[in-house]
């Protein structure tokens, strides 16, 4: 009966179906993976971000970090720090959104001690309107002598995927805040982490720079999308040997109304006629 099953076609059938169905298994559990991540992630910002901040020196030699690859230990710790703004050496981190719209991150040095290489400050974003790219750029220069400042330590970003490993877009813009290419496309030395502006003292007087937010808190559409393929796996593993059963008792069926039956409904076959006489039970 399923010995169709057999042939070619029905052999890449099953190869098929068996990658479609490892496909969409995989594709569930790296929506879990997601998932999972994006948990620990809130976790971490609530534990880091949601608390009383911490002097910026005191931070880096508490945890002693010295390299870019350490910035992780600090990320999104909420942090204080003073210092005085080098407009002339800011730079932009273009193809950004905020809230829908398309614009650029403004990235000022802050000079806060007389031994200590400048921490990149992200002061915030700034809408593609603003087409000037030279620093100091204007409408959103920064406030002059000592700033007192609020914000959350990130570490430095590193190429993803298939993200080239220049940074350096030119025309004072970067590509990302990839601390170590541009100290050296800048031939200057940075704290190995940078600050993520979340309050200034005095404020930037204009409207056009929008401080930018920490990630949003959120576990996102990951668990209904695991959800979904598990219900595709599901419909996969129970509706593809239905199938199956269904084309081999149409085969069976078409099988068997090739043969001729011998049921009570049958034409009987016809009596042999007689060699003489009368026939059996008539009168003579």
């Amino acid at each position: 009966m399923y010995r169709f099953l057999w042939k070619p076609k029905w052999i890449l059938s099953h190869v098929l179906i068996l990658a479609l169905i490892v496909s969409m298994i995989m594709l569930m559990l790296w929506q879990l993976r997601r998932l999972d991540e994006k948990k620990t992630l809130n976790a971490l910002i609530a534990a880091r971000a949601d608390v009383a901040p911490t002097e910026v020196a005191k931070v880096l030699s508490d945890e002693h970090i010295v390299t870019t690859a350490d910035g992780d230990r600090v990320e999104y710790r909420s942090a204080v720090i003073e210092g005085e703004y080098e407009p002339d050496r800011e730079f932009t981190i273009p193809s950004k959104t905020l809230d829908g719209a398309p614009g650029r991150l403004l990235v000022t040095p802050l000079k806060w001690s007389d031994t200590e290489p400048p921490l990149l400050v992200m002061r915030g974003f700034i809408p593609q309107a603003v087409d000037d790219t030279t620093p100091p750029i204007a409408t959103v220069e920064p406030p002059t002598g000592t700033v007192k400042l609020r914000g959350w330590l990130r570490e430095t970003q590193e190429p993803e995927g298939i993200q080239s490993s220049k940074a350096d877009l030119g025309n004072d813009s970067f590509a990302r805040m990839d601390i170590r290419r541009i100290e050296q496309a800048r031939g200057t030395e940075f704290l190995p982490v940078y600050l993520q502006l979340g309050a200034q003292e005095p404020a930037t007087r204009n409207d056009v720079l929008s401080f930018y937010p920490l990630p949003e808190r959120s576990e996102g559409p990951h668990f209904s999308y695991a959800v979904q393929w598990g219900v595709f796996t599901f419909i996969a593993l129970v509706g593809y040997p239905l199938v199956i059963r269904r084309v081999a008792r149409g085969g069976s069926k078409d099988r068997r109304d090739d043969v001729p039956s011998d049921g009570p409904f049958d034409d009987p076959e016809p009596e042999p006629e007689s060699s003489g006489g009368a026939p059996v039970g008539s009168n003579s």
